[in-house]
């Protein structure tokens, strides 16, 4: 737990006093928003232009790299969950894994930072949206009780990053030989 956790993660996490509503919304984002941002990235594979499905495919590859780190570092470096210091509130159930840093943060911001990396500026509400979503994912985790601010903020380093060493091996695959990945934007 880093200095600023505490008194950072008293002002986003809800608690008894909190509006239902907030605790609803951020309980829908928690749980919703990852089905309902595959349907889009499954319409792109399905009927979008080949540029469009390389960038999906390379953001989808980009949440798995970021996945794969995140496990890497929960499995090497294990963290409590904020319940387990006797902090806040919990408002969703959760096990009692690791929580540095927050998988559900790290695939978002991935999605985010792959999605900035392949759209072209004509698509910017595309990057605005992705960005504003796992922004809203972040907060939702604290807010819910379940993710220190840390956590989330080491997601979003861990997913940007992957995304980028993602796309920059895309590239230096492009260069060495291989057409397929021709990363015109989408």
């Amino acid at each position: 737990m880093l200095f600023f956790d505490p008194a950072l993660f008293a002002l986003f996490n809800a608690d008894a006093q909190t509006p239902a509503a907030s605790v609803a919304v951020a309980r829908a984002i928690s749980s919703w928003l990852p089905t309902l941002c595959a349907a889009p990235l499954l319409l792109g594979l399905w009927r979008g232009s080949p540029a469009l499905r390389r960038t999906l495919v390379l953001a989808m590859c980009s949440m798995l790299a970021a996945w794969a780190v995140a496990r890497l570092i929960r499995w090497g470096f294990p963290s409590p969950r904020p319940m387990e210091l006797g902090l806040g509130m919990q408002w969703v159930d959760h096990a009692l894994r690791s929580s540095f840093p927050s998988m559900h943060a790290t695939g978002a911001f991935a999605l985010a930072q792959a999605l900035t990396l392949g759209c072209t500026r004509h698509r910017r509400w595309v990057m605005a949206s992705a960005w504003g979503l796992a922004l809203a994912m972040a907060w939702s985790r604290v807010h819910l009780g379940v993710h220190l601010p840390s956590d989330v903020i080491g997601g979003a380093i861990v997913g940007i990053c992957s995304a980028t060493l993602v796309w920059r091996g895309a590239l230096w695959l492009r260069r060495t030989g291989m057409p397929w990945l021709a990363m015109r934007s989408a």
